[in-house]
């Protein structure tokens, strides 16, 4: 207030009652006119209270000066009223000031909710100011960022990219459509794993890492192998993960199934020809 009208507030002196003879007249003034006259009646609403209080405030300001002309209303009009400055385009906001510490993953916890803030103020000491609203966070009085403030499920985060440090930034560009995209150049196989470990947490986000790990392992093995592990291990769960995708290829076991498929092929040709399974014509000829 004292800011919006330009002035200075000084607080007078404990148990200085002269010092503002003025405020201190019209409070008991006040007591005596409103609330006295108001003590025997009963209201059941604050809003009834409030009108009754403002009936009584406005009669007390039309009271002509005992000593001088005029009222405490006219006084108002004349002396004061043009010198008021409009009031601000928005309501006065409470807030509460607090010191909180940037943790290492650059957030801070306010009311169990996480902000970030950016990384270059990691464990330093800033003061965060919490409205309604927003949360502003500054540092050596200057405001470094902002966010919208966090209801509901404790645990959540707002993180803003720009704060990240670039490192971390790439993580945020990664979504499950890229990871299936990703997947479909290996193969089938490769996409129906992908597609199993991104369902099978209850939290998207939480498959991201092992989606990457699964994907990068053509880099130390090759995009055939890769496809092949993951057939089979598709073939013994629905819901394979990371570990048994990395284990079928550190064992060799992809390469196994093809071994065994061209031997099988080639056990069936053998008794193929060895047997008489295709007699011809001749044999059906009864000749």
């Amino acid at each position: 207030m004292a800011e919006h009208y330009g002035t200075a507030v000084i607080p007078a002196r404990v148990r200085k009652p002269k010092d503002k003879p003025s405020a201190e007249g019209t409070v008991g003034i006040i007591s005596t006119w409103i609330i006295a006259a108001l003590r025997n009646q009963t209201f059941f609403t604050l809003t009834e209270l409030n009108a009754a209080i403002a009936e009584k405030l406005a009669a007390f300001n039309k009271r002509p000066f005992q000593k001088k002309p005029g009222s405490r209303l006219s006084t108002f009009l004349d002396e004061e009223k043009h010198t008021l400055q409009p009031l601000p385009a928005s309501l006065y906001e409470c807030a509460t000031w607090k010191v909180a510490t940037v943790q290492f993953n650059y957030h801070i916890a306010v009311d169990k909710m996480h902000y970030s803030i950016p990384y270059e103020y990691i464990k330093q000491k800033v003061d965060v100011r919490i409205t309604k609203g927003v949360i502003e966070v500054f540092y050596n009085h200057h405001r470094i960022c902002s966010h919208p403030r966090l209801y509901g499920r404790p645990g959540q985060y707002h993180t803003v990219a720009d704060h990240m440090p670039d490192k971390h930034k790439q993580y945020v560009q990664w979504n499950a459509e890229r990871f299936v995209s990703w997947a479909q150049q290996v193969g089938p196989y490769t996409t129906a794993a992908i597609q199993a470990i991104l369902t099978g947490h209850r939290v998207e986000q939480q498959g991201y890492k092992a989606c990457m790990g699964v994907l990068k392992l053509a880099d130390r093995y090759s995009l055939v192998r890769v496809e092949a592990a993951c057939a089979r291990a598709l073939s013994y769960t629905p819901h394979p993960s990371y570990k048994h995708i990395s284990t079928i290829l550190k064992s060799g076991q992809d390469l196994i199934v093809d071994e065994q498929a061209a031997t099988t092929e080639t056990e069936s040709a053998n008794r193929s020809s060895q047997h008489g399974f295709t007699r011809g014509a001749t044999y059906y000829g009864r000749k």
